[in-house]
């Protein structure tokens, strides 16, 4: 037990829980099982956005991907698009936005690589060019998305009376998957070396370019994906559907244990992390609390939930 505490991640399932139980208190236990189901639906999108994100800043001190909600966005107007309404154009729509995405973490690459820019600029900087781009290609578009896509990113199966997501089931494989990438394959491990210690990963005969290259486009590809699901499950594409997953990428990230100093990251925190942001929102709705201070409150919890998380490890 003391072992598993010590577990950085452990303390984002923690503070999920605690928050559970506060939104229960309020509500007099009505609504746990639709509570249950809506933290599943919601935290699903950002475990997708915040995988790829782990793997950019798992590379060390400056990595990040600030683009991300652009390139959301615009994978949405893409995939909607190619769609149009229309159920057999699927596949092609979410080829589509998989392509949107994976250009965008090749230009955010080419920009670090060639004008050896700062990631955190040059993604920023890529995300005005991506937002205008979304503009003039997404504004006004009113596709919906075809009847059975819809209805797949809203599926649920009844399960002891709670409804279970069925693209949660889809995204907990994912994250296995994604796992097992992260630990037990060549790229998955180059990543930790690099983030650990660049220099010694390219004397260690890490390819060091080609595997920051294969990471932005990996987050690339992983924001294009998020933005067709999206689409899908409100129904619809929108050039600010993926506003809110620019700080809640990193702030699943860092709360679920990964180092921000590179080198180390962990998937099971993700779905921790996300399900403690998205069961904490609920709870501040429930109070009817200004958007302003629900901010505010959703700031400060993540500062203490960070420092529950790391505060032993730096006394020792």
């Amino acid at each position: 037990m003391v072992a598993l505490l010590n577990r950085p991640w452990i303390w984002s399932f923690v503070g999920a829980a605690v928050v559970f139980i506060g939104a229960l208190a309020i509500t007099g236990g009505q609504g746990a099982g639709g509570m249950v189901t809506a933290a599943f639906s919601l935290a699903l999108f950002m475990v997708v956005v915040g995988t790829g994100q782990m793997f950019v800043i798992t590379l060390g001190p400056g990595n990040v991907d600030l683009s991300l909600p652009a390139n959301i966005g615009l994978a949405s107007a893409v995939a909607m698009k190619v769609m149009d309404g229309n159920d057999v154009l699927v596949p092609l729509g979410i080829a589509a936005a998989l392509g949107s995405g994976l250009v965008i973490g090749i230009f955010n690459y080419l920009l670090i690589w060639a004008l050896r820019i700062p990631p955190i600029i040059a993604t920023l900087s890529a995300s005005f060019i991506i937002q205008s781009v979304d503009i003039s290609y997404g504004r006004g578009l009113q596709i919906k998305p075809p009847p059975g896509f819809a209805d797949f990113t809203n599926w649920q199966v009844p399960v002891g009376g709670v409804g279970v997501p069925v693209m949660a089931v889809v995204v907990i494989l994912f994250s296995i998957g994604a796992a097992i990438v992260l630990q037990r394959t060549v790229y998955g491990r180059s990543v930790l070396a690099i983030g650990q210690n660049i220099r010694a990963a390219w004397l260690a005969g890490v390819r060091v370019e080609r595997v920051r290259f294969l990471t932005y486009a990996l987050c690339g590809l992983l924001g294009g994906l998020s933005g067709a699901l999206l689409a899908g499950y409100f129904r619809g594409a929108s050039v600010d559907i993926g506003n809110e997953y620019l700080l809640a990428s990193i702030a699943v990230v860092v709360i679920g244990g990964t180092s921000v100093a590179g080198g180390k990251a962990n998937i099971p925190g993700l779905w921790g992390a996300a399900l403690f942001l998205v069961v904490l929102q609920i709870m501040l709705n429930s109070y009817h609390i200004s958007a302003g201070v629900r901010l505010v409150i959703t700031g400060l919890v993540i500062i203490g939930v960070i420092v529950a998380a790391g505060g032993p490890k730096a006394a020792r």
